[in-house]
């Protein structure tokens, strides 16, 4: 992939660039609805397919907040229409890396020294670029590392970015800024924290730490002395892409173990900590023989007991057989407002009802196969019946906590590799469901 010689790291510049790309696509949509107007089809598919690779395009080149924020978007499909879809899947996997001497620059800027002056070697290319920044092989007294260096300009212009980007996610997403402005605001905390890298040092050796423990994990090891706000050190660790493993030939023993062991380092972040890595997409995950091999800890969230209650008493099998009680909990999630009609909570809770029938099965069982291919399948056919529900469109308001989000796109993303791993799981409900919170 070719390397860019060149980012726009003023906020301005970066403003100017998504304002441009906003235009484009409202110029698009007026295009469209001319044609519609006098007579033409409404068919959006190639709409669509020309606002997807003008987007992808600039968030691309741009880099940090904007390109982080399609690869959240690209883990659920039934969030985006196809062409989005396709388009920012990209961002899962490698964006185009910056050239060498922007990379010298920000070492010199945080240390005072080039890369060569710190490590032995240092390669010129880098290994694999993402969104935040990107990650550069080098060696120092006989040990391998992997040092991720952040793009320039990508924190200080974060907010500007994504108040920018905001009216174009909108746009796609076909919603109004006043029903979702506490969701972007949780968005926009945790990319904020992903730039502080060495919040991610800390975060990184404190879950590690406490997930160690765990069968068939392994963690690279952390150097804050060779990282910075701006760059991070670790030991470079080797094994192939969790996707890659998956649409390979692995045995079926092989991918229970490895799905065993990605499902309880979920569940024990998440029911035992209430902290959790919450960027489950396959670049973050490498096997190595049949160990689980976790990177990158800079998307992590936290969950107040309050929330964590409250959120997973749905799993509770009693929410299935008693209308009253699921009603009950979601007025604690305050999922219901004030103007809402008698007609509006019935449609929700039936709504609600289906959402948990399908979302909770792997906790009904001892254990599950998500080899099953019927089991995703149905997520996707939700989750379309739902974005199209005439009971859910003429909703308005902000509806539920925010602290879902991450939570949510946890179970997806999760979800997501277990199928992908076709991994059989022995699974089990927290202890406290059913009874009273531990």
């Amino acid at each position: 992939m070719d390397s860019q010689d060149s980012i726009q790291s003023s906020k301005l510049g970066r403003m100017a660039t998504l304002v441009g790309t906003g235009a484009q696509v409202s110029f698009n949509y007026l295009k469209h609805y001319g044609r519609t107007a006098v007579g033409g089809s409404d068919d959006r598919t190639a709409l669509h397919a020309e606002n997807a690779d003008a987007v992808y395009k600039t968030f691309s080149k741009l880099k940090g907040g904007p390109l982080k924020l399609a690869q959240m978007l690209s883990i659920d499909k039934n969030l985006l229409p196809p062409a989005y879809a396709a388009q920012f899947s990209q961002a899962q996997y490698s964006a185009p890396p910056l050239s060498y001497p922007l990379v010298e620059r920000t070492f010199r800027r945080e240390f005072g020294k080039g890369p060569t002056e710190i490590f032995e070697t240092f390669s010129r290319d880098a290994a694999h670029g993402a969104s935040i920044g990107q990650v550069h092989r080098a060696t120092l007294d006989g040990r391998e590392y992997a040092v991720k260096v952040q793009y320039p300009g990508v924190a200080e212009s974060l907010r500007s970015d994504l108040q920018v980007v905001k009216p174009i996610a909108l746009q796609i997403l076909g919603l109004k800024e006043r029903d979702v402005a506490q969701y972007f605001r949780e968005v926009e905390e945790r990319l904020l924290e992903e730039t502080d890298y060495a919040m991610e040092m800390r975060k990184s050796i404190e879950l590690s730490d406490a997930t160690a423990h765990l069968e068939g994990i392994r963690f690279p090891e952390y150097f804050p002395e060779l990282s910075s706000r701006r760059i991070l050190t670790m030991s470079w660790v080797e094994g192939m892409p969790l996707d890659k493993f998956a649409d390979g030939p692995a045995s079926q023993e092989t991918r229970d173990r490895i799905g065993q062991a990605l499902w309880d380092f979920y569940e024990f972040q998440i029911h035992e900590l209430h902290q959790f890595h919450a960027d489950p997409h396959p670049g973050n995950f490498l096997i190595n023989g049949e160990e689980l091999i976790v990177l990158d800890f800079g998307c992590t969230k936290q969950l107040g007991d309050d929330f964590y209650y409250k959120h997973f008493r749905f799993l509770d099998p009693a929410m299935i057989t008693d209308p009253g009680l699921l009603e009950s909990a979601m007025d604690d999630m305050e999922i219901f407002l004030e103007t809402d009609t008698p007609q509006q909570r019935a449609e929700m809770v039936k709504v609600c009802l289906n959402s948990i029938s399908q979302l909770a099965q792997p906790f009904r069982h001892e254990s599950f196969d998500f080899g099953d291919k019927d089991f995703m399948e149905s997520l996707y056919v939700l989750g379309s019946a739902n974005r199209e529900s005439p009971a859910l469109k003429n909703l308005r308001g902000q509806r539920g906590s925010p602290h879902g989000i991450y939570v949510n796109r946890a179970y997806f993303g999760l979800y997501s590799l277990l199928v992908r791993l076709r991994a059989r799981v022995k699974t089990r409900l927290p202890d406290w469901i059913g009874g009273v919170p531990a």
